[in-house]
């Protein structure tokens, strides 16, 4: 059973969109990090690349890379 106040906490407070660009190739976004002195966008290959580097310093870290499994289902 879901909690709804709990899921509400924990939802993003936004949805990554194609506007957003990865900063290391610009590639459509599917991970934000934020971090201490701002955030980075990536996409999911360079999302994956850099994740054991900045999990460590990442406040948070957020992934919408399964969006690309759902394109495929469809």
């Amino acid at each position: 059973m879901s909690n709804t106040a709990t899921d509400a906490l924990d939802a993003p407070a936004y949805e990554l969109t194609a506007l957003d660009r990865c900063d290391s190739c610009g590639a459509q976004a599917y991970i934000r990090v934020e971090l201490g002195s701002g955030e980075l966008l990536f996409c999911a290959h360079h999302g994956k690349k850099y994740q054991d580097k900045l999990e460590g310093v990442a406040r948070s870290w957020h992934d919408e890379s399964s969006k690309l499994l759902e394109d495929t289902r469809s």
